[in-house]
């Protein structure tokens, strides 16, 4: 017969500690994660709803009057291999006589973090013809958004999924 084992009695000290390291380790895992969720939290997409409600009544207007002018852009979009990106817009008024002096701007946003967005730069290349680059554009789908100003007034604006290979 072998001899019986000398068992530690069961103390509140024991039962304290092994209780405070438990949820020792559930709330550190809870932070740690909590931490990574709202580091990669991608945002929203207006900062105030508030605020972007009051200016509802604007948007529809500038739509309206957007749709009025009955304009044709076109947007032709070619990435490189190296992620370099380059748009053409070409505008024409409901003649379809090409619109210069227009001042575009756009940009490129990811769908899904707001933060990988990409600028893009306009210059106007020929009547009614405008081009625009990006840089380290990645292959997926993207948001082009596209803004036409006149004498500081919006007078286009188009928001388009796109898919880049």
């Amino acid at each position: 017969m072998s001899a019986p084992r000398a068992t530690r009695p069961l103390t509140g000290r024991f039962v304290l500690l092994t209780l405070l390291s438990f949820f020792g380790v559930v709330f550190a895992v809870n932070f740690v994660m909590m931490k990574l969720a709202i580091d990669t939290l991608p945002g929203t997409e207006v900062d105030s709803s508030y605020s972007a409600s009051l200016g509802f009544g604007k948007e529809i207007a500038a739509a309206r009057d957007q749709n009025a002018r009955n304009w044709r852009v076109d947007a032709h979009i070619q990435r490189g291999a190296e992620g370099d990106t380059t748009l053409r817009v070409e505008a024409h008024d409901s003649r379809g006589a090409p619109i210069s002096g227009l001042r575009f701007q756009g940009r490129l946003e990811r769908p899904t973090d707001r933060r990988a967005d990409r600028p893009l730069e306009f210059a106007e290349v020929g009547i009614g013809i405008y081009r625009g680059t990006a840089t380290l554009v990645a292959a997926g789908q993207w948001d082009l958004v596209i803004e036409g100003d006149a004498a500081g007034k919006r007078m286009f604006l188009s928001k388009n999924r796109v898919l880049l290979n």
